[in-house]
């Protein structure tokens, strides 16, 4: 007999995150002046942005000024530009871009070898006692409201792929961790279903939180009181901190604090 969890259309279809929504707030756009400050590293050969936690990487309908790539593209005069790492809509952090094919192409086949080492900072509901590493499969979430769900899976169900995290807490309290966060893979929300597999999801995640329907409430409503008081943040948080490219034979290592809105939750909500 085959297990419904193996079994996609043992479930009915879930909505899509954005499918035969109402858009309730005006699409965001990048300014010239917006996408300088961001920079982080520019050569002739990559460009690095501290991409805020507010905006897609990947280019959309809605002109090349409200995505990261259309932008940067603009920006630098190019034809093209090379995306190397993509970060999720709602996580802040390093994004790196190569300028011309040669590089996009060594670089993503590095990238798909792992020859990288990625860091991460992220806040947790609950305190996490020490360090938490997780090897547990990830595959897509048939029960779930939301398409785009991960969830830990065992290894032979449909779509599971292997995927390894570690968690180390840098600040304890108040029921909040701050913690360092590597991944051996790079599978898609492999932090953030981790996070809430592990019983510590992240602050303010409206997929991977309390509820996944708090997503979809957000996107057929906006950003509410109702919304704060279950997620506290209006994004998940989650940033990218630190790139290092030295194990694919670049002589790159890229850094980037705490942005501003997680730095105040932490001296908010866990203490200096």
């Amino acid at each position: 007999m085959t297990s419904s969890a193996a079994n996609p259309s043992a479930y009915p279809k879930p909505i899509g995150p954005w499918q035969n929504r109402v858009r309730c707030t005006p699409v965001r756009q990048i300014t010239a002046d917006e996408l300088k400050s961001w920079i982080l590293f520019e050569d002739e050969r990559v460009f690095v942005v501290n991409k805020p936690g507010d905006l897609v990487c990947h280019p959309s309908k809605d002109g090349p000024w409200s995505s990261l790539v259309g932008a940067a593209r603009e920006y630098l005069g190019l034809a093209a530009v090379h995306l190397v790492f993509r970060l999720d809509r709602e996580t802040s952090g390093i994004v790196l871009f190569a300028k011309d094919p040669m590089t996009g192409r060594k670089m993503q086949m590095g990238a798909e070898r792992r020859r990288y080492e990625k860091e991460y900072l992220a806040i947790h509901w609950g305190e996490l006692p020490g360090v938490l590493e997780i090897d547990q499969p990830l595959g897509p979430d048939f029960e779930s409201v939301v398409n785009v769900k991960r969830r830990v899976v065992a290894l032979g169900e449909a779509g599971a792929q292997t995927a390894k995290t570690c968690f180390t807490p840098i600040q304890v309290g108040h029921g909040y961790t701050l913690s360092r966060v590597k991944t051996e893979t790079g599978r898609q929300h492999q932090i953030r279903a981790h996070a809430q597999w592990a019983g510590f999801p992240l602050v303010g995640d409206k997929i991977y939180g309390p509820d996944a329907r708090l997503y979809l409430n957000f996107v057929e409503d906006g950003w509410s009181s109702a919304l704060s008081n279950r997620l506290l943040l209006p994004r998940q948080a989650l940033h990218c901190s630190r790139v290092d490219l030295t194990l694919m034979d670049e002589p790159y290592v890229f850094e980037s604090a705490l942005p501003a809105d997680l730095r105040y939750f932490c001296r908010e909500k866990i203490g200096s």
